[in-house]
This record gives C-alpha cells, structure tokens and sequence, in this order.
C-alpha cells in the first residue's frame, strides 16, 4: 500500500496538515504549480477557505538527457540554472538558451490557457502558499520561489506531500517554512509514492481552477 491514493487524497491530507498550523487565514493566497500540483492545491484552497491560483512552472531539461533537470523557468521571470549539471555536461550557452527559448512558448501556452486575460494577483504582504504533487530536484519549485520572492509577499511557503530531505532542506533555506508530510531517505521519483499517478491533463486543470472560482472566496 502506498501513502497516498491520488492527488485528491494527497491534498486532502496536506491540506489538514496546514490547517492544525493554523494557515486558515485572510492574506492567505495558495497557488498550485501545474499541472500535477492543482488537484493537491485545490483541495488545499478548498480546505483553507483561500482563493486558488497557478504558478506556471517548467523543467529545462538538459540536451540529450531531457528527464534531467539542468534548470527551470517560472512565470513572470523567474529562472534557475543547475551550474553542476551545466558544467559537467559541458552545455553551452546557446545550447541552454535553446531549451529556454522552446520551454518559454509552452509556458506562455499555459499561461494563456489557464489565466487569460486576468491580471496576476498582488502578492505584497500575503502569505503565499506554493502548492505542487512532490518535490524530486526541486528544480521547478526553485525557480517558482525565485519569481515570488519578486513580488513582496510577506510570507512564502511551500507545501508538499513528499520530498526527498536533501531537497527539503535546500527549499527550506530559500523560503519561510516548508510543510511536507513524508520525507523518505529512499526516494527515486514521486510517483512512486502513489497508487494513482496519471498524467494531470488541461481539462483538468481548467475544470478545478473554474470549480474553485465558483465556490472559492474572490481574491480580496
């Protein structure tokens, strides 16, 4: 039996773990890094009464070993590069710039999709929840906070089900506090720690931010 059922039941669980922290607050703004990351941070939002936003994310994956973090983007600018991985594949700078180049028209296509029109919210004296299904390298949670931390929120913190210590204790020393419920010394990959790991699809990202805005409190 694995810890978690699915997604839902993962953010159900993480979700009481911040409310016994006492999250349930006004200036409370949780954002889920897609697409993996919104089924748990809908049912964080949901719980916490706190209006659900996205913080789009991707992997820049090194050239010739694509599954391999070399880096990663967020929106609104924010960007991360692994110098170790960069070093000893030796990529060039026209190389990683390429993989930007490509990664950033997929995440202006998700931006599009699941934000439109609507303006990105202040963040300036909120607490700020940023919400994904686990962390592995990091990478993208990395360049999320590198973004946030842009906009003045007067708390940052990241919640996740499952982390890798090593990786726990890298975000930690970049945020205010990281809430994860299981930080196992054997790792490998997320997934692993789940019974149901399907790839998140658009829809279903679409149809939790539209359900979250129908039931949610509006940003105030």
């Amino acid at each position: 039996m694995k810890p978690f059922k699915d997604r839902n039941q993962a953010g159900q669980l993480l979700a009481e773990r911040l409310a016994e922290l006492g999250y349930q607050q006004p200036s409370l703004l949780v954002f889920g890094l897609p697409r993996g990351g919104v089924p748990v941070a809908y049912q964080v939002a949901r719980r916490l009464r706190a209006p659900l936003e996205v913080w789009i994310v991707r992997k820049l994956g090194a050239p010739g070993h694509e599954e391999l973090a070399m880096g990663a983007i967020a929106s609104s600018g924010g960007r991360i590069l692994n110098q170790e991985i960069v070093d000893s594949l030796q990529i060039s700078a026209d190389a990683i710039e390429a993989v930007e180049r490509q990664q950033r028209t997929e995440l202006e296509r998700r931006e599009q999709l699941y934000r439109g029109n609507k303006a990105f919210p202040s963040l300036e004296g909120r607490t700020i929840l940023l919400v994904d299904d686990g962390l592995a390298t990091g990478a993208t949670m990395k360049a999320a906070i590198t973004s946030a931390k842009q906009k003045h929120p007067g708390r940052l913190v990241v919640a996740v089900p499952v982390a890798p210590p090593d990786t726990l204790a890298e975000i930690q020393a970049l945020v205010d506090e990281v809430v994860c419920l299981l930080a196992p010394d054997f790792f490998q990959a997320v997934g692993l720690w789940y019974e149901h790991f399907p790839q998140t699809s658009d829809e279903e990202v679409l149809e939790l931010l539209s359900r979250a805005q129908a039931t949610l409190p509006p940003l105030a």
